[in-house]
């Protein structure tokens, strides 16, 4: 499929220097080729139009620019016809869906959004909609995968000219679904335009990425921006907390169809629309909960998956589906994905060896919360919490984060998470002034692969280990130095050199 230079420049309203067709479009030089146009979008430390001559080198037949990209081109001598818009980064998802053949119109498409539970919660809309037999692309954190072929993610919204280009890919596949986390980066950049969500879902909001968005209204108002005509067609809202009730009421005005209100823990706000947990029942190895609609009806689901978030999550899931469409009487009445790095048990060879260790992406005050409330029903010796926090972050999050895991847990090590170009030691040291109002014991230990080891060495057969920070990931950022590290290989490592101890002292 090809479109005319000049056809997208009357599309995104710019200004059109010669024509030629093209093909694939690409905000990457190094992705360059014959038939890529190339956007060439101002970066916060350089303008990428610095990098288009070796886009023409590489065979590209186009660039679309800003006006101080333009100045650019004709100063590196880049000679090829090109587009002038005001904001590339804007235009460019409506551009890259042009010239990709609108893919997401063939495609039943999924968003959630919110702090905490975004990445279980798609795995969970995914794990339904296979349930259905349907053909799904899954866009998030821990990876892409189209059609049942995983593909590493390196971005949990990928960049508005990649997206589309996946999404061509998921049709050409056979795909019939798109489950997507939305994140606020994403949505403050405008990384899913121009796809309109069949079905968009909330799932809480609590202190995190300030570096970014400066204050939680800010951070509010880009999640909030999924919530509208352009961005959804119906929608689900955990109401459990303030942000989630503000949302809904906006929401209610904003999305044309299916607004539903979500309450877990809670109440329903006076008037809403939507669904209530009326039981959550623990069973062996699993929760068994009951959602009541405001219009009388009844369903009753269950997910292994440990904690109350989890049902959150699960109930979120199963009512983005339903409000897409697809009867409450057709949903599944099991919804346990494994998602990797969330809440993951680790095992050596598939056998179960020393103490519990559970690997967790909790990386903020609200998730370690959940996580240690989650784990502390079932655990009969010590909760022994391990954590981190990533560097050129949200720094006021980490006195908090210490307090929390001090408060509940009952021996805490400190540990290094991706310090990325901040002093580690002063992270950590941040973290530890939180737990100082708490008389848990507190142990620090840098280098994180021996703390992990140490956690499993110290505990007892009866006590939960929770690594909490980092889950899925395997490359630890310090100092702009990358370093292979994933906290389920090295706790799986130590249980391992554990389990050999054991042996050869009872022999």
């Amino acid at each position: 499929m090809t479109s005319e230079l000049r056809e997208l420049a009357e599309l995104c309203g710019g200004a059109c220097h010669g024509d030629v067709a093209v093909s694939g479009v690409t905000s990457d030089s190094r992705k360059a080729g014959p038939g890529i146009l190339f956007a060439a979008v101002r970066g916060q430390h350089v303008h990428g139009a610095v990098f288009a001559e070796t886009a023409v080198q590489q065979g590209s037949p186009a660039v679309i620019t800003d006006h101080d990209g333009e100045a650019l081109l004709t100063s590196h001598g880049v000679a090829v016809p090109y587009i002038v818009v005001d904001d590339v980064a804007a235009r460019l998802g409506e551009v890259a869906a042009q010239i990709y053949g609108r893919p997401a119109d063939s495609l039943r498409t999924f968003a959630v959004t919110g702090t905490n539970g975004k990445t279980t919660t798609a795995y969970m809309v995914d794990n339904i909609l296979t349930s259905l037999g349907r053909t799904n692309g899954l866009i998030g954190t821990v990876e892409i995968r189209l059609a049942g072929e995983p593909v590493p993610a390196a971005l949990t919204t990928p960049m508005p000219a990649d997206l589309q280009e996946l999404l061509a890919d998921l049709v050409s596949r056979g795909g019939t679904d798109l489950v997507m986390e939305a994140s606020s980066h994403a949505l403050a950049q405008g990384r899913t335009d121009p796809i309109q969500f069949d079905s968009v879902g909330f799932t809480n909001l609590t202190q995190d990425h300030l570096d970014f968005h400066k204050t939680l209204d800010a951070y509010f108002e880009a999640k909030a921006s999924l919530f509208t005509e352009k961005k959804a067609r119906n929608a689900v809202v955990t109401v459990d907390d303030q942000w989630g009730q503000r949302l809904y009421m906006r929401a209610q005005e904003e999305v044309p169809g299916t607004v539903w209100a979500l309450a877990v823990l809670g109440d329903l706000p006076q008037g809403a629309v939507g669904w209530k947990v009326t039981a959550i029942l623990p069973e062996q190895g699993r929760t068994r909960v009951t959602l009541a609609s405001t219009n009388g009806e009844e369903f009753t689901f269950a997910t292994e998956l440990p904690g109350d978030f989890n049902v959150a999550n699960a109930a979120l899931a199963l009512l983005m589906v339903a409000a897409s469409g697809v009867p409450v009487s057709d949903l599944p009445t099991l919804v346990s994905p494994a998602v990797p790095g969330r809440m993951e048990r680790i095992d050596v060879d598939g056998r179960t060896v020393g103490p519990r260790v559970v690997v967790d992406f909790a990386h903020n005050t609200d998730a370690l919360i959940k996580a240690l409330e989650a784990l502390r029903p079932t655990t009969r010796g010590k909760l022994i919490v391990l954590t981190g926090s990533a560097g050129d972050r949200d720094k006021g999050k980490r006195a908090a984060m210490g307090a929390a895991v001090a408060r509940l847990g009952d021996i805490v090590i400190i540990t290094d998470d991706d310090p990325h170009s901040e002093d580690p030691g002063a992270i950590r040291e941040a973290i530890i002034a939180g737990t100082a109002a708490f008389d848990t014991p507190v142990i620090e230990i840098p280098d994180r692969g021996q703390a992990i080891e140490r956690a499993i060495t110290m505990a007892g057969l009866d006590d939960t280990i929770l690594l909490a920070g980092r889950g899925h990931e395997t490359i630890q950022d310090v100092g702009g130095n990358l370093v292979e590290l994933d906290d389920r290989v090295e706790a799986r490592r130590a249980l391992a050199q554990r389990g050999v101890h054991e042996t050869q002292e009872m022999n």
